[in-house]
């Protein structure tokens, strides 16, 4: 059974809502108009009473209304992901609140680059990302160090960018120490410790402290900096952004204090645009190492270690390790808690490095493990709701995220938001600090610069990779949180129902798989950990790797989203992707073609027989979001049940052909 709470939440898969939101639309609309028109209500209205009679005027109505008419049929080839038939990538029906307050404040079109801009809604985003780090764990609260920090950007990529522009930012900052002299390092009343690495010119040292500690020293350099006279203040200032790696450059700044190039360690499932930031960052795509996963698809954390060990044999620094929670292709969550335990383990070492999340996916998922008072929920009292859910390795996952750097969210994904809203969120606002396109000393302090207090949120440009942003996406997301709030009583309802249903497919999977004895074998690629399922299925006899994939896209084309093809007339539609032999090691690959009958020399890393071998396994990608998944028809049975008899229909019918 499905929570009535949806019945409110949605537009509706047939639009059954259309009443509310056609009348809030028009009400909200007209007060838009009254408060234009009571501005200066004085004032002479611009364009006058018989303007609309003016043939002009009347010729370009009608030319809009005509390419208004030509998009509207246009768009009816879109993909329907409000509607329950919908299985494919991560985009569902979309939250009223969210939605609503999105359009109704693009008529006020504020932009958040600034607050003169956007005086409204520029608090409202910083009030999103603190409700995005109190999901997640982080402190909110001004009383208590370290206060989190967080903002919107335009998509999950952005965030990641983000974080590794602040990542190096801040675990390349204390290079500047060694390039001053002994003299401006005491005028600059150092720290003991820092002083005497830097006397020593230890590089390796100064780039393996926490972020902690480097964020301390930043601090300690601004109270000294304002403590100084005018001209000493500005003399050792300019020394400081002559030193910075920001200034000389990641090549200047490695070749000057002896130090290999840094790297980002990320599992072999890690989205492609952490390919992309590595470019656009300057530090090279051969700077990404990848570590393979294990059979469930989740980071190997002992191929980890050895990354990590390797990298301290040879003193490369690691600017960072990503875990990710819920892959882009499948879903799974990554031991974020042995992730962070290895971090600790080679502090002790001298190794250091930050921790991100990619949540892109998953990040909304822990709602669910919040109280309402924002505690983490124990484990068994989620289990009450579900069958399997959370396995131990996912709650301690979840459960780690208060102690990572930073993290980032969709809330366009799992959120039930519109396209674009992402989010980056850090568990120390004090990072903000190594980014900021001004010195920190340099405000003025009338007008305030707290990252956490949203009324004093002036300018999140200084801090943020984009200027100008809209500030209609900041509304969306923030009403639709003050709506549903971000703990388990209220927003987590809704991913409650799609873990369910992601229960329901797995218990029932079986005796699908069962009604295709003799002529395909059909396996869950991995138990899911979240409601992301894969399916894979091999024809009976077949030992190819290359003939199993022709087979599986034959039955995908009836999935598949097609222009040339009317949408309606599609049963179902669903995604696809691929489990490639290089991100799996040895053991897995072995156990996958096992269950699939496979000959394990025909699933390869490099292909010589295009006939025989592939590189890559296609497997059918079922993302389970939609809230209407449960709902049963007259004959008892809900949409995975009639999905299910159609895909075991289309196995037998390609069988057959």
């Amino acid at each position: 059974m499905r929570d009535k709470l949806f019945d409110a939440c949605f537009l509706g898969a047939y639009g059954e809502n259309d009443d509310i939101v056609e009348r809030l639309l028009t009400e909200f609309i007209r007060d838009h108009v009254f408060w234009r028109r009571n501005f200066h209500p004085d004032d002479q209205p611009p364009i006058g009473t018989m303007a609309r009679h003016q043939p002009e005027y009347q010729a370009f109505v009608g030319d809009m209304r005509r390419e208004l008419h030509k998009l509207s049929a246009q768009l009816k080839h879109s993909v329907p992901f409000y509607n329950p038939r919908y299985i494919g990538h991560m985009a569902s029906d979309l939250l009223l609140p969210g939605l609503l307050a999105q359009l109704i404040t693009t008529f006020y079109n504020p932009n958040n680059v600034v607050e003169e801009a956007a005086p409204v809604t520029l608090g409202m985003e910083a009030e999103v990302g603190l409700q995005l780090a109190e999901m997640l764990g982080f402190n909110v609260h001004s009383e208590r160090e370290p206060r989190a920090w967080g903002h919107l950007t335009s998509g999950g990529t952005l965030a990641n960018f983000e974080s590794l522009w602040m990542t190096r930012a801040v675990r390349l900052f204390p290079l500047v120490l060694s390039g001053l002299s002994a003299a401006e390092r005491e005028e600059l009343q150092l720290p003991p410790e820092w002083r005497d690495i830097a006397a020593e010119g230890d590089s390796w040292s100064l780039v393996n402290r926490s972020m902690e500690d480097v964020i301390e020293l930043r601090q300690h350099l601004m109270k000294a900096l304002e403590r100084l006279d005018a001209p000493a203040r500005a003399r050792l200032y300019s020394r400081l952004h002559e030193e910075s790696p920001d200034t000389l450059g990641e090549a200047v700044t490695h070749r000057r204090h002896d130090l290999a190039p840094g790297v980002v360690i990320v599992p072999s499932t890690a989205h492609y645009s952490w390919v992309k930031g590595m470019k656009l960052l300057g530090l090279g795509s051969g700077q990404l190492w990848s570590v393979p996963t294990q059979a469930n698809m989740r980071m190997d954390t002992e191929a980890l270690d050895e990354s990590l060990a390797l990298a301290y044999a040879k003193r490369i620094p690691v600017l960072a390790v990503v875990g990710v929670l819920g892959t882009t292709e499948f879903g799974t969550i990554d031991p974020i808690h042995k992730i962070v335990g290895l971090r600790d383990k080679w502090r002790r070492k001298g190794l250091e490095f930050c921790v991100h999340v990619d949540a892109a996916w998953g990040g909304y998922m822990a709602s669910l493990f919040r109280n309402e008072d924002g505690s983490l929920r124990k484990r068994e009292h989620i289990r009450e709701s579900f069958r399997y859910f959370p396995s131990p390795d996912v709650y301690s996952a979840f459960g780690a995220l208060a102690a990572v750097d930073t993290v980032t969210v969709d809330p366009h994904k799992l959120g039930y938001l519109p396209y674009g809203a992402g989010a980056f969120v850090a568990r120390n606002r004090g990072i903000l600090d190594f980014v900021s396109q001004e010195a920190a000393y340099l405000f003025d302090t009338n007008e305030g610069h707290d990252a956490v207090d949203p009324q004093h949120f002036r300018r999140l440009s200084q801090f943020a990779l984009e200027g100008s942003k809209p500030g209609a996406v900041a509304a969306g997301v923030y009403v639709a949180h003050k709506v549903l709030p971000l703990n388990h009583a209220h927003f987590g309802r809704i991913p409650a129902h799609t873990i369910a249903a992601s229960e329901y497919f797995y218990d029932h999977i079986d005796e699908y798989a069962e009604t295709l004895r003799g002529i395909a074998h059909l396996i869950l690629v991995m138990e899911p950990d979240t409601n992301l399922v894969c399916l894979a299925f091999n024809p009976q006899g077949n030992k190819s790797a290359a003939h199993m994939n022709a087979f599986a896209r034959k039955v995908y084309a009836n999935l598949k989203v097609d222009k040339s093809v009317p949408v309606q007339s599609k049963e179902f539609i669903g995604s696809c992707t691929t489990v490639f032999r290089k991100t799996l090691k040895e053991d897995a690959v072995r156990e996958l073609c096992t269950r699939l009958d496979l000959d394990q020399a025909t699933f390869v890393a490099e292909v010589t027989d295009p006939d025989a071998q592939a590189d890559g396994l296609f497997v059918f990608r079922h993302t389970l979001m939609n809230p209407w998944l449960m709902e049963t028809d007259e004959n008892g049975q809900n949409y995975i049940d009639r999905y299910l008899v159609y895909l075991v229909d289309l196995i037998k019918k390609t069988y057959l052909l």
